[in-house]
This record gives C-alpha cells, sequence and structure tokens, in this order.
C-alpha cells in the first residue's frame, strides 16, 4: 500500500511534470491518449484536472485560456488522427495480435459502446478512460461521416476540458491548499472514471453466463 501512494504521489509531483514539458507535455499527452491507440494508459482525466489546478497556483506560464484553448485543440487533433487510423485500417484492426501497446478488446470495448450511444459515444465516451482511446478508432473503422463526427469531436472536447481543467481552476483559486492532496484526488477520480467500465464488464459477463 505504502508503494503505491508513493507511485501516487510521484504521478501528482507537480515540479517534476512542469520541469519534465510542462504546458507541452499536457498537450502531447492529451493528444495521444485521444487518437493513439497505445496511449490508453495515459491519465487524461487526472491531468486535466491538475493542469487546472496548477494554473491557479500559478505553475503553468500560460493563461487559463490558452491553456483550455490548447488543450481543446489537442483533443481535437487526436481524435481526428484516431478517426484517420481507424479508417485506413478497417476491420483488419479487430484481427490484430494484442501485444503491449494493444488489447483487441479494448477495441471490443469501443465498439460495444459505440454501437449502444451512437455518436454520443464520441462525447461521452471521453470522460470513460480507454473508450475516449479507441472510440475515435472504431468510428475511423465504420466510416462515420466526417461532417458528424467532427461535430461530436468538437463538443466531445470542448465538454471534457471544461469540465475537468475548469474545475481543477476554480477549485484551486477556492482552496488553494488542495495541491497539497493531489494524490487523493486523483485516486478518486480514477475510481469514479473506472465504476461505468467495471459494471458495464460484469453485465457482460453476467449476461454470458445467462445465455
Amino acid at each position: 500500500m505504502e508503494s503505491f501512494w508513493e507511485y501516487l504521489q510521484n504521478l501528482t509531483d507537480a515540479q517534476s511534470i512542469i520541469s519534465r514539458g510542462g504546458f507541452y507535455l499536457l498537450l502531447i499527452v492529451v493528444f495521444a491518449e485521444t487518437g493513439l491507440f497505445f496511449g490508453f494508459f495515459l491519465p487524461g482525466d487526472y491531468l486535466l484536472f491538475m493542469a487546472g489546478l496548477l494554473c491557479a497556483a500559478g505553475k503553468v506560464d500560460v493563461s487559463i485560456t490558452t491553456l483550455v484553448l490548447s488543450l481543446i485543440g489537442a483533443g481535437i487533433l487526436g481524435n481526428f488522427t484516431g478517426y484517420w487510423f481507424g479508417y485506413r485500417t478497417g476491420p483488419v484492426l479487430f484481427n490484430k495480435n494484442d501485444s503491449l501497446f494493444f488489447k483487441k478488446r479494448y477495441v471490443v470495448l469501443a465498439s460495444e459502446f459505440y454501437n449502444k450511444h451512437g455518436g454520443m459515444a464520441l462525447i461521452l465516451g471521453r470522460f470513460f478512460p480507454i473508450v475516449r482511446t479507441f472510440a475515435p478508432i472504431f468510428a475511423g473503422v465504420v466510416k462515420v461521416d466526417i461532417r458528424k463526427f467532427s461535430i461530436y469531436n468538437l463538443i466531445g472536447s470542448v465538454t471534457w476540458v471544461c469540465v475537468f481543467t475548469l474545475s481543477g481552476f476554480f477549485l484551486g483559486r477556492r482552496f488553494p491548499q488542495l495541491k497539497d492532496y493531489l494524490q487523493y484526488i486523483i485516486l478518486g477520480l480514477i475510481v469514479v472514471t473506472t465504476i461505468p467500465l467495471v459494471i458495464a464488464y460484469l453485465k457482460k459477463k453476467f449476461t454470458e453466463k445467462g445465455e
């Protein structure tokens, strides 16, 4: 348990993240997690929250407006990249062997989520780990109309970035001491965003057993 908390502490070390790339590292992470199939493990939600918190504390060298607009842009470009990748690879992606950076079950998970929610999956999926990485890729596989995809992409990126980044920013302004409890906040975000995926997984298992 102690090593787990140490891992969280290292993950939330604001000074370390800033020194290793700061603002530009945030953009790269958001871009990778929202469109590159190997980016599913990246800490999107809580990194956005932390970015807002750090901005409120004056530890990010850009204004909150620049930060939010840039993160939205990175999220949009990431999804377009994922769509293009899925469009080019097509159904072949479902036959790709598992590797360290690719898990076929994640594509299946995203496809089931998309089939259930339709185009809204590209908006709702932003708030769920793994789904936000593979949903745009699957949209490309099934060749969703690019105009519809662009609208969902824009709405999804704006909503996702604003919810987490601005929450961190305004909470950081109101409660500056929050930066001392980042590991607890991040653990809470991980639990909240993972619960729906666990529920969906369990429902699928129970359904399979009942058949």
